[in-house]
């Protein structure tokens, strides 16, 4: 190996390591901030499921609820940094072309999953514990605990919020020609009957509403992503001219 291309190498090494160090520093800030306001936040979690007593029954449960909930709150606050880093890594290697694509597509994926994630808080959390929560009061005094339900509201709402990139992935596809907004209407569909099945995953109630209302939302985003694959084909055409 050359001398020019160990330099290269290098340099890429170095950059990625002052690149991590940036990362892991504004995450371990978040972190430790979040704790400040731990008791707020899980508040809020709980928030959907009412008037309900939670407990603990493992020694390390508090510790380790409190800790997932400030890593998650950490990594979210954090992440504008991350993104900025990574960005910073990439955009070098990419032409002006796919540096712009990046930088239009990067917002649309913040404002999708939070939009995502205040979806799955607002709209299917509530019914979801209230239903679950109810189930089978009648025999027995329902005490859950704090950690199994936190955990579930977690990875609900953070599971939403990845669905609802499904517009910025189908316009980046689409961008480099992978698909088109013709093909994705032919697919419609097939796409209404994997939203249902999806939305049966998902949804930890068996009650047809709560699965009606994420697979409609799994199809309304999906109509999205046909509308913005015709924009973006559009838009390639008028670039083409």
């Amino acid at each position: 190996m050359s001398e020019v291309k160990k330099q290269g190498i290098l340099y890429h090494l170095n950059e990625l390591r002052k690149r991590l160090i940036w990362c892991i520093i504004a995450l371990v800030i978040t972190t430790a901030l979040a704790f400040f306001f731990a008791d707020p936040i899980i508040q809020f979690l709980k928030a959907p499921a009412g008037n309900v007593q939670f407990q603990f029954i493992e020694v390390t449960e508090a510790f380790s609820t409190y800790m997932k909930v400030c890593f998650t709150v950490g990594i979210i606050g954090a992440m504008p940094i991350i993104m900025y880093n990574l960005l910073m890594f990439v955009l070098p290697a990419l032409n002006s072309r796919e540096k712009r694509m990046v930088l239009i597509a990067l917002p649309w994926i913040l404002i999708m999953f939070f939009g995502g994630v205040f979806f799955g808080y607002k709209y299917l959390i509530p019914p979801a514990t209230g239903f679950l929560l109810g189930f089978g009061s009648k025999v027995a005094v329902i005490q859950p605990r704090l950690g199994n339900y936190v955990n579930f509201v977690i990875n609900l709402m953070l599971v939403i919020g990845l669905i609802f990139e499904m517009p910025v992935v189908i316009a980046f596809l689409a961008r480099i020609g992978v698909v088109t907004w013709r093909w994705l209407g032919k697919q419609r569909k097939w796409v209404i009957i994997i939203a249902f099945i999806v939305s049966a995953i998902i949804t930890p109630t068996p009650d047809a509403i709560n699965q009606t209302i994420v697979a409609a939302t799994l199809i309304v985003l999906y109509e999205l992503s046909i509308w913005v694959a015709w924009l973006v084909g559009k838009r390639q055409k008028v670039e083409v001219i």
